[in-house]
């Protein structure tokens, strides 16, 4: 990280933001309507920004996925989801779609990947892990844009 000043692209346009955090939270309802639960939706936006390398949004989900009862254990091997038996299959097919819809620069959303998460999630809970996901990405790329300070406090 470099001393060089950055806009906060967030205050800047905040008609935006504003815009993102109305997208983030409609996407979270639909994602609780479609009957996702509420530790799994910290998942896909941890494993999101892990992708990504946001640590600000990481240390912002870790703390609410802790808050709302997420164990330490599976935080710790999130990045391994697929080589441990912590995770539901409900939980690895959403992963497994945040995953490529993240990635989607190393090919797409493969019909593989996607099949998987559609094999255990339902049509509204497949769309709802697409808008996590997408509305992740796009706050992690507002908050590395803008250098979002992470420091140790």
């Amino acid at each position: 990280m470099t001393d060089q000043r950055r806009v906060n692209i967030g205050k800047q346009h905040p008609a935006s933001y504003k815009a993102l955090i109305a997208l983030s939270t409609a996407a979270e309802e639909s994602a609780a309507a479609a009957g996702l639960d509420p530790l799994l939706i910290e998942l896909v936006k941890i494993r999101t920004s892990q992708i990504n390398g946001c640590a600000f949004c990481l240390r912002m989900h870790t703390r609410d996925a802790l808050k709302k009862g997420e164990s330490t254990d599976r935080l710790a091997v999130l990045p391994a989801w697929a080589e441990t038996g912590y995770f539901s299959e409900i939980e690895r097919g959403a992963l497994r779609l945040a995953e490529a819809i993240a990635r989607v620069s190393d090919g797409h959303v493969s019909d593989s990947d996607y099949a998987a998460a559609a094999a255990v999630l339902s049509d509204d809970q497949v769309s709802a892990v697409a808008w996590l996901s997408t509305v992740m990405n796009a706050f992690n790329r507002v908050a590395i844009t803008s250098r979002y300070p992470v420091d140790g406090h």
